[in-house]
């Protein structure tokens, strides 16, 4: 486990939950999807779903051909009925975002279709959408939350109930903590104003929200976790910023060029993770030659002092020495070529580096990002 360092963000002891790294944190892990439970139960509460597990399934999805779109979700899971469950955080606006659910609607659809023999019938599917953001287009109200099915327009009935799209208009949500009646709502408070808080609110305080406060606790992260989440955090900042600018002069190719950046910067963010993980890898393989050199290297000094105490009992121990001995030239060996494979892992690793920040530094990223992320010199980096 990476060591963790002393509480140094400055801006409050929580962190953002809209950031990619705080969403999904407190939602993404199999050791916390009793809060992604407890907050779908309330979100869906209307539609009668009640979940009681959910398991985590891949969030890319590919078209039926190499030339079809793929879909990359936030969150996809699944729960003990089958029902399938796609929940996206959107940090900004997007033109066509609605457009964007129903076609990642579909993927879960599709998969549910069998070979051979089949009667067609599905299992519930339901797109969660949380905005960090209100609609502006002709929906523009003051909704926090919007309920989506297929309506047979003359009766204005349900047509079909197992196609269900909510959306979470979290600009609009405006309750102050008084004000606060039901589950639901605690939840859409803490979301809004966790990296505001300085300690949870006792009015708050039940057990589903005190685990969302401990695992959101800036200091409580691992080292490697902190600096995912400043990344994340001024990655989320920079986006939005620059939105907000875009938006406000009325530059629609200013927002169509801030979507290909964010596309761009979650790719980078994925082969960044990958990156990392193969470090992580090579560095606990290092630590375990490490580890088998340390105890070849007791195990022969052990065997040289048996070797000694033989010499001295009787002739028959020499022959016990000489194994001992040729066992201790194995276990230098072993020695060797565990270190060997350190070196070669160590290598790798910085080969790993070198290929990270060669990808960085064709998409443009700041030196001094490349050198945070890499570790490698200005001057390496420069060569490159």
């Amino acid at each position: 486990m990476a060591a963790k360092k002393k509480n140094t963000w400055p801006e409050g002891p929580f962190i953002n939950p809209f950031t990619d790294f705080g969403f999904k944190k407190l939602f993404g892990s199999e050791p916390n999807k009793d809060l992604l439970i407890d907050f779908l139960n309330e979100l869906l509460r209307q539609h009668h779903v009640q979940i009681s597990d959910l398991s985590y399934k891949r969030t890319e999805h590919l078209g039926n051909t190499a030339q079809d779109r793929k879909a990359i979700y936030d969150l996809y899971c699944e729960n003990e009925h089958g029902e399938k469950f796609i929940v996206e955080l959107q940090k900004a606006e997007q033109k066509f975002f609605k457009d964007r659910t129903v076609f990642y609607s579909t993927f879960p659809i599709q998969e549910q279709a069998i070979k051979g023999e089949w009667d067609y019938e599905l299992k519930a599917v339901y797109a969660v959408a949380i905005l960090d953001f209100a609609f502006r287009d002709e929906d523009k109200d003051e909704t926090v939350l919007s309920h989506v099915k297929l309506l047979d327009v003359n009766t204005h009935k349900v047509f079909y109930h197992k196609l269900t799209y909510v959306y979470v208009q979290m600009e609009n949500f405006t309750k102050n903590i008084d004000d606060l009646e039901t589950h639901l709502d605690k939840w859409l408070y803490v979301l809004k104003h966790l990296d505001k808080f300085e300690r949870i609110p006792e009015h708050i305080r039940e057990k589903v929200f005190e685990k969302v406060f401990q695992i959101a606790r800036y200091d409580n992260l691992s080292r490697i976790e902190q600096e995912a989440y400043e990344s994340s955090i001024k990655y989320y900042r920079d986006m939005k910023n620059s939105f907000d600018t875009a938006f406000e002069k009325g530059k629609n190719a200013s927002i169509k060029l801030l979507m290909e950046a964010e596309s761009k910067t979650k790719q980078a963010e994925s082969k960044t993770k990958q990156a990392e993980n193969k470090a992580k890898q090579a560095e606990n393989k290092a630590k375990k030659a490490e580890n088998l050199a340390r105890k070849a290297k007791v195990k022969a000094e052990q065997e040289r002092k048996d070797k000694k105490e033989a010499e001295t009992k009787a002739k028959k121990a020499v022959v016990k020495a000489k194994l001992a001995e040729s066992k201790a030239m194995q276990a230098e060996s072993k020695v060797k070529e565990a270190e060997a494979k350190v070196e070669q892992e160590r290598n790798e690793k910085i080969e790993a580096m070198h290929k990270l920040a060669a990808k960085m530094k064709r998409y443009g990223e700041p030196v001094d990002e490349i050198i945070k992320e890499t570790g490698l010199s200005r001057e390496e980096i420069e060569k490159l």
